[in-house]
């Protein structure tokens, strides 16, 4: 399976603009800039992109380990907030909080931790990711 986007760029980093544009075309020259992602202009960013990707994944593969596990969530929600700060002169993306909370009729709480930690540690964005993942996770 191979996924494809692409980033169009004109000008300098910080008076620039440019574009994004994923081949499904739910972005398609989708607007970001130096505004976007360093300030608080509207528009997206990658790092934000990365947070819903995250966010997305994980909730996916907890699905998929709660069903192979005999379970079936009623619903299973995740905020993902990634931290983007200078190390060493660098931006870096430092950590992903990942905040689930889930209805899972059946389950015990020491069920769904051991599961959901397991997504958090196997879902295919936390292993590309280069940062500390925690994951705060709750039953409601």
């Amino acid at each position: 399976m191979i996924r494809k986007a692409k980033a169009v760029w004109s000008g300098t980093g910080r008076a620039g603009t440019g574009n994004l544009t994923t081949d499904s075309g739910i972005l398609d020259k989708t607007p970001y800039s130096f505004k976007t992602r360093f300030e608080n202009e509207k528009g997206t960013n990658p790092e934000e992109l990365i947070a819903a990707a995250h966010a997305g994944c994980f909730t996916m593969a907890t699905a998929a380990a709660l069903g192979r596990a005999g379970f079936t969530p009623d619903r299973l929600a995740t905020n993902a907030t990634l931290t983007l700060e200078q190390v060493s002169g660098n931006w870096t993306i430092t950590t992903v909080e990942l905040q689930m909370t889930a209805r899972v009729p059946g389950i015990d709480a020491k069920k769904f931790d051991e599961i959901a930690a397991d997504a958090k540690a196997n879902c295919p964005v936390s292993r590309v990711l280069n940062a500390k993942i925690s994951l705060v996770a709750k039953l409601e």
